[in-house]
């Protein structure tokens, strides 16, 4: 019994354990990117928190000698104006760099698996669905 349509059900090609693997590595590929992709997010969301940030900072009056608070990990220091933008901008840089190598991640997990899909749909044709989500 199949639930396949007689149309899709093919010759029944063998999986070979080579197969298998690459299979198990298009898996692999696709869970790391959904992660990747989950990180990025939150790196961006982060990043954009620190863009408002900092055009809140470059408004501030550098007159006002009131220190900022500002959020260090878990922890909030009392900064002057000039260090607080100072530590922003280190902040700043720091996300970018995060988000570039994320994004490098990204592309060499889509690379892979366009290569795994290439070799598994010209062996298994419309027997195997590596689309993946949304």
């Amino acid at each position: 019994m199949s639930l396949l349509p007689p149309e899709d059900e093919g010759d029944g090609v063998e999986v070979a354990w080579e197969d298998q693997q690459r299979i198990n590595t298009f898996s692999k590929l696709n869970n790391r990117l959904t992660d990747i992709q989950d990180l990025l997010k939150i790196k961006n969301e982060e990043k954009e928190y620190y863009d408002d940030l900092s055009t809140e900072l470059e408004l501030a009056d550098e007159d006002d000698t009131e220190p900022i608070l500002y959020k260090l990990g878990d922890s909030f220091f009392k900064l002057k104006l000039r260090d607080a933008r100072r530590q922003l901008k280190s902040d700043l840089k720091r996300y970018e760099v995060e988000i570039q190598e994320l994004e490098g991640k990204k592309g060499e997990c889509e690379s892979g698996m366009k290569d795994l899909k290439v070799q598994l749909y010209a062996k298994f044709g419309k027997q195997i669905n590596l689309e993946t989500g949304p």
